[in-house]
């Protein structure tokens, strides 16, 4: 998760300081050590989706739901929710052309995905921003069917890198749906053109959609319009022909799971009603997989702070709860696939195991690392009711809390919290300490130095801890948590409990 930005303290009601007598003040320093001892361990690779050690990992984390006493979710027979993912090899070579514009795949436009391509003359048509949805569409008047759809990347209003790019897969499918042949969209992210070829030009993972694929020789693309000029000549030629070639891209298909265990609730009226406790436990691998600097001496980005630190306080809030069950069950989910898109939450999203307009609440704890080790920060703070809650679980363990660090980076939607979210579930993020993406976070974040020995393992206790109070307070409130007035994610509440 990447956290940059200055941050405010809240301010915190003295009324709400009394220390807690529940099961989490009885976790220890070696226990929490142990477990990121053993998930950020250069044994395990530095736990990349799809890979050996984020399997090992795997395991570690359904051994420790079951010696707590932990229970299947209702209707699965394992601890995994399997994840289909594919890895799409871009093609070697490619090109794009209309009247006297030739664009080079690799240099002014990127095919990500494509079978083989030798299409002469074929038809496009401009589509907008090629949405469709409740808000806008796009298609309406349109008929793409058989044809090539040209559209801005993103969505309107979109400016967050992420959500730009989350966008892609709904695009896609709604091309598809149009009956069109592929989609190319005019990238014009601020990212510079140069990151996105030497980021994107490599093999990518997203999830696996071919066995709900009815048109899996769909191609989608890039053409650099960061000056606009390509957007220019589609807006007055919004319909025509171009001609396309590409060699065709490679693609293999695996798997790699939400780990996921049950506790029931202790009352018998709320116990239908579940929140979930989540933190991604995957990172980003070794060597050049990892995007960052990395020596001979060591390659592996254990990821320690990000994100080992919230799966660690997740299997203690398994062990607390365990010892005293909350009134409301709990799903604890350990997620894949975040560090390459959001991908397990948003799978769990589309596919869960409980059913979401039963589910009340979204705990999720992530973040890039700390720089104080006195604090807790809230990403979402101040969006649901239930900020009274927030504090009374900080301060029992001597805890501030940071509310909302860096609001114009947009952090809430950059983390695994916002899948539950974008299906109306109330949600926060939970994040280590931090005052702004400074040098004490540079250090560790996305680096190979991020290794457990550099971790303060008493602030990690006292966080696992405080992290624990917070989600027992919310699964013991005795209405259901909602969005306040006016949230961008209200009206899918809505939709989602029927309100």
């Amino acid at each position: 998760m990447l956290i940059a930005g200055f941050v405010l303290f809240s301010l915190i009601p003295p009324s709400l300081t009394a220390q807690t007598d529940q099961p989490e003040t009885q976790l220890r320093v070696a226990e929490v050590a142990a477990h990121m001892n053993f998930l950020a361990a250069d044994e395990l690779r530095g736990r990349r989706t799809g890979s050996e050690g984020i399997m090992i990992a795997a395991r570690y984390i359904s051994a420790q739901y079951a010696s707590h006493g932990l229970e299947f979710a209702p209707g699965m027979d394992s601890w995994y929710q399997d994840v289909p993912y594919a890895e799409v090899t871009p093609p070697e070579s490619g090109s794009l052309s209309y009247e006297d514009e030739l664009f080079e795949h690799g240099e002014d436009m990127l095919f990500l995905s494509s079978p083989e391509l030798d299409l002469n003359k074929q038809k496009y048509v401009f589509a907008g921003y090629g949405a469709k949805t409740d808000e806008q569409n796009d298609y309406e008047d349109l008929d793409v069917s058989g044809k090539v759809v040209i559209a801005y990347l993103g969505l309107p209003g979109q400016e967050d890198p992420g959500a730009v790019l989350g966008s892609i897969s709904d695009k896609r499918k709604w091309a598809k749906e149009e009956g069109a042949i592929g989609l190319i969209e005019l990238y014009r992210l601020r990212f510079p053109w140069g990151f996105a070829k030497r980021y994107f030009g490599t093999p990518r993972i997203s999830l696996d959609e071919s066995a709900e694929d009815d048109n899996p020789d769909f191609f989608y693309g890039w053409i650099q319009d960061n000056q606009g000029k390509v957007g220019e000549y589609f807006l007055e030629n919004d319909e025509g022909k171009m001609n396309l070639a590409c060699s065709g891209s490679d693609k293999r298909t695996f798997s790699s799971p939400n780990v996921i265990g049950y506790l029931e609730g202790s009352n018998p009226e709320l116990k239908e009603e579940v929140i979930v406790v989540s933190a991604h436990y995957d990172h980003v691998g070794v060597g050049e997989q990892g995007g960052g600097r990395y020596t001979k001496e060591d390659s592996i980005f254990n990821g320690a702070r990000d994100n080992a630190f919230g799966t660690v306080a997740v299997l203690s809030a398994a062990k607390s709860f365990a010892q005293n069950p909350p009134a409301r069950s709990v799903l604890f989910i350990a997620l894949s696939g975040e560090e390459i898109g959001l991908l397990g939450s948003r799978y769990y999203a589309e596919h869960p195991v409980y059913p979401l307009n039963k589910t009340v609440f979204n705990v999720n704890t992530d973040g890039a690392g700390y720089a104080v080790t006195d604090a807790v920060s809230v990403i979402g703070y101040g969006r649901t009711n239930i900020d009274n809650q927030i504090d009374a679980g900080a301060q029992a363990f001597d805890m501030k809390v940071i509310a909302n660090p860096a609001p114009e980076q947009g952090l809430f939607d950059r983390s695994d919290n916002v899948n539950f979210a974008a299906k109306g579930v109330p949600a926060i993020n939970v994040a280590p300490g931090l005052q702004s993406f400074n040098r004490e976070i540079s250090k560790y974040y996305h680096q190979v130095t991020d290794n457990p020995e550099t971790v303060d393992m008493d602030y990690l206790l006292v966080y696992c801890q405080t992290v624990t109070h917070i989600a027992r307070l919310i699964a013991d409130t005795p209405e259901a948590p909602v969005w306040i007035e006016g949230d961008k994610y209200e009206e899918a509440a809505k939709a989602l409990y029927g309100e």
